[in-house]
């Protein structure tokens, strides 16, 4: 396992693009850590764009810098580069926590990566089957 890199989830990236947000994007900025993270988070990120726009009161060249910046810092995984094996572990793992995070646990299995999550639901499902190799800053 490499000490120096997790896997990021979702949530963790938007919060890092809001402005009070800075211990996580201080993290992701200015860390030694390389993160990884399925591709298609940049995808649900301009697909709820408008949405963090005015949650996070950014207007769109804060947004952008933020994003830039953090994007630098990622490393991004095509999710069908993730074995069978490793995303039907991250399925049996996640279908009755909440399956939108699959992909997130199918990386960190197949990377053999700690996982960065914020959300304590799935810690704590995950932890109970057995799954807990979280990274905890």
């Amino acid at each position: 396992m490499k000490n120096n890199a997790v896997v990021l989830d979702t949530n963790l990236f938007f919060s890092a693009l809001i402005p009070g947000a800075s211990a996580i994007r201080d993290i992701l900025l200015e860390s030694n850590l390389v993160f990884y993270c399925p591709n298609f988070v940049i995808t649900e990120l301009f697909k709820h764009k408008h949405k963090i726009l005015k949650h996070t009161k950014l207007n769109e060249v804060d947004f952008y810098t933020y994003f830039n910046g953090i994007i630098e810092n990622i490393s991004f995984v095509p999710i069908e580069t993730i074995s069978a094996k490793s995303r039907n572990a991250a399925f049996e793992l996640c279908k009755d926590i909440d399956v939108c995070d699959t992909p997130f646990v199918a990386l960190a299995i197949e990377l053999h990566l700690s996982l960065w999550t914020g959300d304590k639901v799935l810690r704590e499902g995950l932890s109970k089957k057995g799954f807990t190799d979280f990274f905890i800053p």
